[in-house]
């Protein structure tokens, strides 16, 4: 037991590096050094949870964990891996909300959401890479794409019916699935099921309840745990899907904070450990800021971080808990892999918006809305663009391409921000 806080707790405070580096380090530490998982087994775990809502580094950790020492072990490996950077992001929102106007401290952040841009582009490249395997795919994606940009179609909408299409044309995704005979890695899976349902009611539904009737639904905190616990069951495609839906509502919708603020917490939670999926631990903690409700905002703000960090990590553990006794069963369903691969197709469509999104408002200082007959499109004022925002960017992006880690291009591109800003 006290090799696997010590384990765990290592791998948490180590997890730099976005879902790929952290997926790295764990394959590292809990193979090759631990000898604790086979590959397959750790492959195979890591499948499932990629088509999962929620981060998948983060409950491919929970995996490992309830694998190592079931229910208590997922617990212990999940809460480790995301207690560090917790603790770190909410500094280092306390700190931009106390000295943000700085100017020192907004070219460091001007230089970090530059450097986001390529980031998001790259991670873009890498899932549509590995998601799509053939034109229907890739209509698939074209088709969330529009229906999100233009349409502004939600995003539950889109995933439901991307995984309708792929549940009524399952050969179009997935020709490769083979039926399990396997059942469940523990000895009464309906008893764990029960077991599990009744802890996601006692520290899920009840709080989420308890909630909105003490404080009403338009409280900043019953509106947070409404609502990111609503993002954390349909959020499929890891982080940056759910940055995608995030951005949409809680910018334009919630106005808990501006398209440039997500940009900055994003860029924070990229130099944080563990899951990328932190930065709407800043979006919490900025919404509840600026609406105390009499509290002092410092205070109001870390109780916005927590709230956020309870109702968007939680189902992640209930996820990963009730799907891993049936692993082998669901990922032989041929129907249900077909689904599941038409939303990791859609996925790409709802990443690509968010890379679009995300760059309009790093590049330009106006970003207006154009309207056709029943759909809309973005519209940036060309005299608006920033060249330096632009450069650090491409240079970034050089900087990934040519394989330079996160470690390099992160700080350097927020020193470069804080030089060109200083200079103007």
């Amino acid at each position: 037991m006290r090799d696997l806080f010590t384990t765990f707790g290592r791998i948490g405070l180590l997890s730099f590096g976005g879902p790929a580096g952290q997926i790295a380090l764990m394959h590292k530490v809990l193979i090759d050094e631990k000898a604790w998982l086979e590959e397959k087994q750790f492959l195979h775990a890591l499948n499932f949870c990629m088509l999962l809502p929620g981060p998948e580094a983060m409950q491919l950790a929970v995996y490992c964990g309830w694998l190592k020492r079931g229910m208590f072990g997922g617990l212990v490996a999940g809460t480790l891996f995301v207690v560090p950077g917790f603790i770190v992001l909410v500094f280092l929102s306390m700190l931009y909300a106390g000295y943000g106007e700085v100017p020192a401290i907004a070219g460091l952040l001007f230089g970090l959401k530059a450097a986001v841009l390529a980031i998001v582009l790259q991670a873009l490249h890498k899932v549509a890479k590995r998601a799509l395997k053939g034109w229907q795919s890739l209509v698939v994606a074209v088709l969330a794409f529009v229906a999100i940009t233009a349409f502004k179609l939600p995003f539950p909408l889109v995933i439901l019916v991307a995984a309708i299409i792929g549940l009524a044309l399952p050969g179009w995704f997935s020709d490769h699935a083979k039926p399990s005979a396997a059942m469940s890695a523990v000895a009464r899976p309906w008893l764990h099921i029960g077991r599990v349902l009744a802890w996601a009611i006692i520290l899920w539904a009840l709080p989420l309840g308890g909630l909105l009737a003490w404080l009403g639904r338009e409280q900043v905190y019953s509106a947070q745990a409404m609502f990111f616990s609503q993002t954390a069951i349909v959020t499929f495609g890891g982080a940056y899907a759910v940055l995608a839906h995030v951005g949409q509502q809680a910018v334009e919708v919630y106005h808990w904070l501006t398209p440039g603020e997500m940009l900055t917490g994003l860029g924070l939670a990229e130099t944080t450990p563990g899951p990328l999926i932190l930065v709407l631990v800043f979006v919490g903690f900025l919404g509840a800021f600026r609406d105390a409700g009499g509290l002092d905002p410092m205070l109001a703000g870390l109780l916005g971080a927590l709230v956020t960090a309870w109702f968007t990590f939680v189902p992640c553990f209930v996820w990963v808990f009730l799907g891993a006794p049936f692993m082998e069963r669901l990922r032989g369903n041929l129907p249900v892999s077909g689904a599941l691969a038409s939303i990791t197709a859609a996925v790409v469509g709802v990443i690509a918006n968010l890379s679009l999104w995300f760059g309009l408002h790093v590049l330009f200082a106006s970003v207006g809305e154009a309207r056709f007959w029943r759909f809309s499109i973005w519209m940036p004022e060309v005299v608006s663009f920033d060249w330096r925002a632009g450069m650090i960017a491409f240079c970034a992006g050089l900087a990934a391409l040519r394989g330079a880690s996160l470690g390099f291009i992160i700080p350097t591109a927020a020193m470069a921000g804080v030089v060109l800003t200083m200079l103007a």
